[in-house]
């Protein structure tokens, strides 16, 4: 008997925001993701691990980790 487990890491697309970068000062649309990572069993995801929301600039692509209520309270569109 064996089993096959791994990780997951799933990367939904939160929306995009116009902000100035941290990374450069330019004002730019800053894209929001959420990256949440499980353990899986037979490919099936089980159990969450850990969920990351990434703000990511399109003009330098510097990415840089954002808070749940940062992300939450941005105003996506």
């Amino acid at each position: 008997m064996f089993f096959i487990f791994g990780l997951r890491t799933k990367v939904d697309r939160s929306g995009v925001v116009q902000q100035v970068c941290r990374h450069c000062g330019n004002h730019a649309a800053q894209v929001i993701t959420r990256r949440s990572t499980k353990f899986t069993l037979f490919f099936i995801p089980l159990i969450p691990i850990r969920t990351r929301y990434v703000q990511q600039c399109t003009f330098c692509g510097a990415q840089y980790e954002i808070s749940r209520s940062d992300a939450e309270r941005l105003p996506v569109g």
